[in-house]
C-alpha cells in the first residue's frame, strides 16, 4: 500500500479510571471509553478513501493516575499488551482492514511491580506489531529507570522500535516526548517514515511547533491525535481542554488541524509515502537529512548525564514522589554543566 493512503486522528473524550474505587468499577469506565473509540473509528471509516491508519489519544482508555501509588494503579487499571484493552481493537482492525494506533497503561508479568505508559500499533490482521513504552516521562515508570536490564532483554530495537508495515516504516512517541528532538531524530535514523503520536495535552504553541519541527527536521509524517474535552490531568473549573489534533507532512506543512476540543474524526489527510521516499533520496537543498553534520555534535553528548539512568534498577519505583531523587540529581548535573546558575536549597 506504500504510496498514497489516508490517516485519521480519533479525537475522543476519555473518562478517567482513577475515579473508580475498585478494579471492576474501573473496567466499566475503560469499557465505556473503548466503546466510544470503536464508534468513532467506524465513523471514520466512512471517508473516501477509508483511512488505512487511525490514531487514538494518549490515556484514551484509563486516563492517567494522579495520587495512586504504582501498586494501586497496577491493581486498579493496568492490563497487558496485547490484552483486554487491545483485543476489541484488534478485532475491529481485522474487520475494517486498517491499522490502529493507541495507548494504554500496561502491566507485564515479566516486570512485576512496574507499569508502563505504552503506545501500540495494530495491523489489519489484528496483530499488535509495535509496542513502545514511553521513555521520557515526568513522574511514572520508564524503561530508562532500569535501562541496563531492559536493554539486556530487548536491545535497542525494543527500546526504540520501528516496524515495517504496508504503509511504510512506523514509529511511535507519546505526548510531551515530541518536545525531545533527540527522540524523533533517533527514530528517523532507525528508518521511521511515519511518527504516530498519541497525546493528551493542553493546546499550546510549543507543542504545535514540536510536531511541525519533528516532521520537517526528520522528513517524516507526524500523525498526532489529542483527547477531546478535558485533558487527563484537568481538575477544577473551567476544565483544561485538549483538541488540536494535527497531521503534518515531511516538509512541516500542516495537512489537517482540528481547531476545537470537540469529539471528531475531522483531522484526516492523505499520506504519500512514495513522495517522502523520493524527497529523502534527492541530492538537493530541500533534503533536510542530507547535510546533518553528526560528528560536529555527537562527541559533545558522550558522557553527558542529565536525568540518571538505572535509578530504580534494583528496587522498582513505588510512588511518583520517588522521582524527586533522580530529578534532584538532574538539577545538580545541569548545574555542573553550567546550564543553570545554582541548585535551589
Amino acid at each position: 500500500m506504500t504510496g498514497q493512503w489516508r490517516a485519521t486522528c480519533i479525537q475522543m473524550p476519555s473518562r478517567t479510571a482513577r475515579q473508580a474505587s475498585t478494579r471492576r468499577e474501573a473496567w466499566g469506565i475503560i469499557d465505556g471509553n473503548l466503546r466510544c473509540a470503536i464508534k468513532l473509528i467506524n465513523q471514520a471509516m466512512n471517508a473516501d478513501p477509508a483511512p488505512a491508519l487511525v490514531v487514538l489519544p494518549e490515556f484514551a482508555f484509563q486516563g492517567p493516575p494522579k495520587v495512586e501509588s504504582v501498586a494501586e494503579w497496577l491493581e486498579k487499571a493496568c492490563y497487558p499488551v496485547p490484552g483486554p484493552i487491545t483485543e476489541p481493537l484488534q478485532e475491529l482492525a481485522r474487520s475494517v482492514g486498517a491499522h490502529i494506533g493507541g495507548n494504554q497503561f500496561e502491566s507485564d508479568p515479566e516486570w512485576p511491580d512496574r507499569f508502563f505508559n505504552t503506545s501500540f500499533l495494530i495491523d489489519p490482521d489484528g496483530e499488535v506489531v509495535l509496542r513502545y513504552r514511553r521513555i521520557h516521562t515526568a513522574q511514572w515508570v520508564s524503561p530508562h529507570d532500569f535501562l541496563d536490564d531492559y536493554l539486556a532483554r530487548y536491545g535497542e530495537e525494543g527500546l526504540w522500535p520501528v516496524v515495517e508495515t504496508s504503509l511504510g516504516r512506523v514509529a511511535m512517541l507519546a505526548c510531551g516526548e515530541i518536545m525531545v528532538p533527540e527522540a524523533s531524530r533517533l527514530l528517523m535514523l532507525r528508518g521511521a517514515e511515519i511518527l504516530v503520536h498519541p497525546t493528551n495535552e493542553p493546546v499550546s504553541e510549543a507543542e504545535g511547533a514540536g510536531k511541525v519541527t519533528a516532521a520537517a527536521s526528520n522528513m517524516l509524517y507526524v500523525v498526532s491525535a489529542n483527547v477531546a474535552g478535558p485533558i487527563g490531568f484537568s481538575s477544577g473549573e473551567p476544565p483544561i481542554t485538549g483538541g488540536s489534533s494535527r497531521i503534518v507532512d515531511f516538509r512541516g506543512n500542516t495537512l489537517s488541524l482540528e481547531d476545537s476540543p470537540a469529539e471528531t474524526v475531522g483531522a484526516s489527510a492523505m499520506i504519500d509515502t512514495g513522495a517522502l521516499r523520493a524527497a529523502r533520496s534527492e541530492n538537493t537543498m530541500a533534503n533536510a537529512l542530507l547535510r546533518i553534520r553528526v560528528e560536529a555534535f555527537s562527541e559533545m553528548f558522550r558522557g553527558v548525564v542529565l536525568y540518571p539512568a538505572n535509578w530504580f534498577l534494583d528496587s522498582p519505583m513505588k510512588h511518583w514522589r520517588d522521582t524527586s531523587g533522580p530529578a534532584g540529581r538532574s538539577l545538580t548535573n545541569l548545574d555542573t554543566l553550567g546550564v543553570i546558575d545554582s541548585v535551589p536549597e
